[in-house]
């Protein structure tokens, strides 16, 4: 049978239990936690809890500095899970310098048709944002239809060497900037069967998320607000559901205007999150990058610290017993 163990299809047999698990993983007498279908279990009820298909399983353990907290998309691994735009800076220099504050290892970019002499001298982008360096993820911003999208990653991919990896996003207007759901859903279907790696952007909405996710994209990038907007995570719960009804990767995408917000997406459990006016148009641009970084650190800690639960009324921290009357 077919278990997801930490993201990985593993293949058991018939009524393997837990404890089976933790000892071909080499972690028997570990401290370890284990969290089976999004439930805690609890130490003592690992002999007797048995596997069933499709169970998803997840091993945690304690590690030093945060290390190791990687994520896969299209086989790539990666640390750094706030990606981030190249658009909106004053000049290549500040986003150079914006990027390198981030931690930033996928680095979006927008095609355009190149200089061909109006701006004699003028620098490319790629000088500057080595894909030595960075994982480039080519996007089809200022696309309005399936084919407009098409064609930007089929020339993307031949401008990168045969780069299959790719952002899509097919814009309804240039007013709202929100997603043509009908053309992004056609765009997808076309660029999968050409053999693109798809990171799609769409809405909040998680029947589409999962359709999307059902087409072959790698990665679902729901918005948190329109493109630009600022004004952080509208629909939490939306965003909730899809990240729970997922498999693959889930990075909030568009409309993060501050630190605490990209906090929030990450204490929802989404994967990353994609931002670039949020830095671009802050007073200081560095130090905002530098503060988002934190910011998602700060949300991916507490997603798996686990929250509180949220009550009513309050809850003495200090014991009452032993007061004196």
């Amino acid at each position: 049978m077919n278990v997801y163990v930490n993201g990985e299809t593993k293949q058991y047999t018939e009524n393997s239990t837990i404890a089976d698990i933790v000892s071909e993983l080499g972690l028997e007498n570990k401290r370890i936690a284990v969290e089976l279908n999004k439930e805690i279990l609890p130490f003592n009820q690992y002999a007797q809890t048995t596997c069933q298909e499709g169970d998803y399983i997840e091993v945690v353990q304690a590690i030093g500095g945060g290390q190791g907290d990687s994520f896969t998309i299209a086989g790539q691994e990666f640390k750094s899970r706030l990606l981030v735009g190249t658009g909106k800076y004053k000049d290549l220099e500040e986003s150079r310098l914006a990027i390198e504050a981030s931690g930033a290892e996928i680095v979006t970019v927008a095609i355009r048709r190149t200089n061909i002499g109006q701006n004699p001298g003028e620098p490319n982008l790629l000088d500057v944002i080595s894909p030595d360096k960075y994982t480039i993820l080519p996007n089809t911003a200022g696309c309005f239809t399936a084919d407009d999208a098409v064609r930007t990653c089929r020339l993307a991919r031949e401008l990168l060497g045969g780069h299959k990896l790719v952002k899509l996003e097919v814009l309804a207007d240039q007013k709202t900037l929100l997603p043509d759901i009908i053309e992004t859903l056609s765009a997808a279907e076309l660029l999968v069967k050409d053999g693109f790696d798809i990171m799609v952007y769409t809405n909040d909405d998680p029947i589409i998320a999962k359709r999307l996710e059902d087409i072959g994209c790698v990665a679902v990038m729901p918005l948190a607000a329109p493109i630009g907007s600022g004004l952080g995570v509208q629909n939490s719960y939306n965003i909730l559901t899809i990240v729970e009804n997922a498999n693959v990767p889930i990075l909030v995408d568009a409309g993060v205007g501050t630190a605490s917000d990209a906090a929030i997406a990450m204490e929802l459990g989404c994967t990353g999150v994609l931002m670039n006016t949020a830095i671009a148009a802050a007073q200081n641009p560095v130090l905002m990058a530098s503060a988002m970084k934190k910011g998602i650190q700060a949300g991916r800690e507490a997603y798996l610290a686990g929250r509180m639960p949220r009550k009513r009324f309050a809850s003495a921290s200090s014991p009452l017993d032993g007061l004196i009357a």
